[in-house]
C-alpha cells in the first residue's frame, strides 16, 4: 500500500517537471536576443526577481531551515541556474547603462540574501522559527512575482485579445499551482500553500480570460508584440 510520504514525493516530482517547463518557457526570447545580438526592449527585471525568489526557496528547503523539503531545493536550484544563464545573456547583449543597472540589482539581492541568512542562522535557533521567517519572506517574494502578469491581464481585457497570452503557459501556471497546493496539503506547509494558492487563482483567471476573449482575438493581426516577458516562479 502506498503511504502518504510516497504520494507526497510523487506529487513533488510532478511539480518539479511542471515548474521546469515554466522556468524554460522564456527560452525563445533568449534565442531571439542571441540571434539579434541585442536585448532590444526586453527587460531583465523578471529574471533578476526570479533569481532571488529561487535563492530564497532553496534556503527555505535546507534541512536546518525546513526539513524534508528536498524537492523544493531541486526545482529551485535548477531554476536558479536557469535564471543565471538568462541574466548572463542579458549582461552580454545589453548596453552599458542596462548592464550597470542589472549588476546593481544583483548586488542588492546578494546583500539582502546574505543579511537574511545571517539573521536566520544567528537569531532563530529552531527549524520552526527559521521556517516561519523564511517562509514569510518567500510568500512576499511570490506575491510580488504574481503582480507581474497584471499588465498582460489588463492588456487582454482592454484589447479583447489573448494573442500574446499563450494558452500553454497559462495552463501550466494553473496546473503548477494545483500540484504544489496538493504537495503543501499532504504534509501541511502554509508557506508553500499560500503562494501556490495564489498561483492557482492567477492561472485560473488567465484561463477564464482566454476562454472569454478567444473568439474576439484577431490572430492574423500584425501588431507589435509587447517587449516584456512575464515569468511566474512558484516553489
Amino acid at each position: 500500500m502506498v503511504n502518504v510520504e510516497t504520494i507526497r514525493i510523487i506529487v513533488g516530482i510532478i511539480g518539479n517537471v511542471i515548474s521546469f517547463f515554466l522556468f524554460t518557457s522564456p527560452f525563445p526570447t533568449f534565442v531571439k536576443i542571441i540571434k539579434q545580438k541585442s536585448v532590444g526592449e526586453f527587460k531583465a527585471d523578471p529574471y533578476v526577481a526570479t533569481l532571488l525568489n529561487c535563492a530564497m526557496w532553496c534556503f527555505y528547503g535546507m534541512p536546518f531551515v525546513h526539513p524534508d523539503s528536498v524537492l523544493v531545493i531541486t526545482i529551485n536550484g535548477c531554476g536558479f541556474v536557469i535564471e543565471l544563464i538568462y541574466i548572463a545573456i542579458f549582461l552580454t547583449y545589453s548596453s552599458n547603462a542596462k548592464r550597470r543597472r542589472i549588476l546593481i540589482a544583483l548586488l542588492v539581492e546578494v546583500i539582502f540574501f546574505a543579511v537574511v541568512v545571517f539573521i536566520t542562522l544567528h537569531f532563530f535557533h529552531t527549524t520552526k522559527g527559521r521556517s516561519m521567517i523564511i517562509g514569510i519572506l518567500c510568500i512576499v517574494c511570490n506575491i510580488i512575482m504574481y503582480a507581474s502578469p497584471l499588465t498582460i491581464v489588463k492588456m487582454v481585457i482592454k484589447t479583447k485579445s489573448v494573442k500574446y497570452m499563450p494558452f500553454t503557459l497559462s495552463l501550466a501556471n494553473f496546473c503548477n499551482g494545483i500540484v504544489w497546493l496538493i504537495y503543501a496539503l499532504i504534509k501541511f506547509d502554509p508557506y508553500i500553500l499560500v503562494p501556490n494558492g495564489l498561483g492557482l487563482i492567477s492561472g485560473l483567471v488567465q484561463l477564464i480570460l482566454y476562454a472569454t476573449y478567444y473568439k474576439t482575438t484577431n490572430w492574423d493581426e500584425e501588431d507589435e508584440k509587447p517587449k516584456s516577458e512575464v515569468q511566474l516562479s512558484d516553489v
